[in-house]
C-alpha cells in the first residue's frame, strides 16, 4: 500500500533540503566531482556505441579517456597559450583603448572636455577598474600558491572521478533503480526518461553550438584581421548558451574593438558586423535546430532564471547544476500539470463520464 500524500510530501521534501544543504556547505569541495560526473553522464553514450561495436566497457573508457588526453594536450600546446597572450595584451591595453574613446567622444561632444563631466570620469575609471581587476585576476591565477594547487586538484581529481564513473555508469544506474520505491518506481523512470532527453537535447546540443560558433568567430575575425579575434571568439562562443546574452556581448564587444581599431575603414567594420549577423543567421536557422531541437522544453526566461538563481545562492557550482536542475523542474512541473488535467479537481464530478466539452457546464 502507498504511503499517504502528506508522507510522501515530508520525505521528498526531506530529499530536497538535504540536497541544498549539500550544494550550500559543500559547494567548493564536490566541484571536482560534479564536473566529473557531468563528463560521464555526456560520454556513456559515446561509450554504448563503442560497446555495440564490439569493445568492452574497459576497452571502450579507456579508449575515450585516451581521445579526451589527447585533445585536451593539443589544445593546451596549440590554443592556450595564444588565448592567454591576446587576453593579457587586451588587459593591457584597456586604458589605451578608453583614452581613444574618450577622445572620439570629447571630439563629438565637447561639453566633455570638463574634467568635472560625469561621463568623462566615468570613462577613465572603466578603464582603470579593468586593468586594475584584470591585473589582480592575472596574478590570482598565476601568482597564487593556493590557487595553482586547487587548479592542479581539479585536473587531476575531474579526469579520475569522470574515468572511474564512466567505467560504472551502467552498474550505478541499476543500484539507483533497485532502491526505488516500488509503488513509484514506473512514474521515477518515466519522469528520469523525460529529464534525461531534455538534458542530451540541450546540453550536449549546446554544447555543441557553443563549440562550432566560438570556432566560427574566432577564425572568422582572425581572417577579418581584428586583433583579439581570438578571445572574443572564445567569449561569444563561451557564453552563448545564454540566450541572447552571448551574441550581445560578442558583439558588442567585437564591434567596439572593430572601431578603435579600423576607424575610418568601414569595409572592414562591416565585415566584422557582418560575421556576426552570419553566425547568429546560422545559430538560429541551421545550428541550434539541427543540434539542439525546436522541441527541448526549456524556455529561454526560465534558463535565465536558473541560472540567476541558482548562481547568486551557490557560486559557480550552481550555475553548473542550474541546467539539470531547471530540466528537472521543468518536467515535473508539466507532470504535475498533466496529473492536475487529469483529477477530479480540473474535470469536476461529472467531468470524467461527459462526452461534451469540459467548458461546457454540467447538467
Amino acid at each position: 500500500m502507498a504511503l499517504p500524500v502528506r508522507d510522501q510530501v515530508k520525505y521528498w521534501g526531506f530529499a530536497s533540503a538535504v540536497l541544498v544543504a549539500v550544494l550550500w556547505f559543500l559547494g567548493d569541495v564536490i566541484l571536482p566531482f560534479i564536473v566529473g560526473g557531468a563528463v560521464a553522464y555526456f560520454m556513456d553514450p559515446v561509450a554504448d556505441r563503442l560497446e555495440r561495436a564490439g569493445l568492452s566497457r574497459a576497452a571502450a573508457t579507456g579508449t575515450i579517456s585516451v581521445l579526451a588526453l589527447l585533445t585536451t594536450v593539443l589544445l593546451i600546446l596549440a590554443v592556450l597559450p595564444l588565448l592567454f597572450n591576446q587576453l593579457t595584451s587586451l588587459i593591457n591595453d584597456a586604458p589605451e583603448i578608453f583614452r581613444r574613446l574618450q577622445t572620439f567622444m570629447v571630439e563629438r561632444f565637447p561639453d566633455l572636455s570638463n574634467e568635472t563631466s560625469t561621463m568623462r570620469q566615468t570613462l577613465e575609471n572603466i578603464g582603470r577598474l579593468i586593468q586594475s581587476k584584470g591585473g589582480e585576476l592575472a596574478q590570482s591565477l598565476i601568482g597564487s600558491a593556493m590557487g595553482v594547487l586547487n587548479a592542479i586538484l581539479f585536473i587531476v581529481v575531474v579526469p579520475v572521478v569522470a574515468f572511474y564513473m564512466l567505467l560504472d555508469w551502467d552498474h550505478m544506474v541499476a543500484r539507483i533503480d533497485a532502491i526505488l520505491p516500488r509503488d513509484h518506481a514506473p512514474v521515477i523512470r518515466r519522469l528520469a526518461g523525460e529529464i534525461d532527453k531534455v538534458l542530451a537535447a540541450f546540453v550536449r546540443g549546446q554544447i555543441s553550438v557553443c563549440i562550432v560558433l566560438g570556432t566560427f568567430y574566432a577564425v572568422a575575425l582572425i581572417l577579418a584581421g581584428l586583433n583579439y579575434g581570438l578571445i572574443v571568439g572564445a567569449i561569444a562562443g563561451a557564453i552563448t548558451f545564454i540566450p541572447y546574452v552571448g551574441a550581445l556581448i560578442g558583439g558588442g564587444l567585437a564591434i567596439g574593438l572593430a572601431l578603435f581599431q579600423f576607424w575610418g575603414d568601414w569595409v572592414s567594420i562591416g565585415i566584422v558586423a557582418g560575421i556576426f549577423a552570419l553566425g547568429q543567421f546560422l545559430e538560429g536557422n541551421v545550428i541550434t535546430p539541427r543540434l539542439v531541437g525546436n522541441s527541448v522544453g526549456l524556455h529561454p526566461v526560465w534558463l535565465l532564471f536558473a541560472l540567476s538563481a541558482f548562481g547568486s545562492l551557490f557560486g559557480f557550482v550552481g550555475m553548473l547544476v542550474a541546467v539539470p536542475v531547471a530540466a528537472a523542474i521543468g518536467v515535473l512541473v508539466r507532470f504535475a500539470l498533466e496529473s492536475y488535467q487529469q483529477s477530479r479537481l480540473y474535470t469536476g464530478l461529472h467531468g470524467l463520464n461527459r462526452d461534451t466539452d469540459p467548458e461546457d457546464p454540467p447538467v
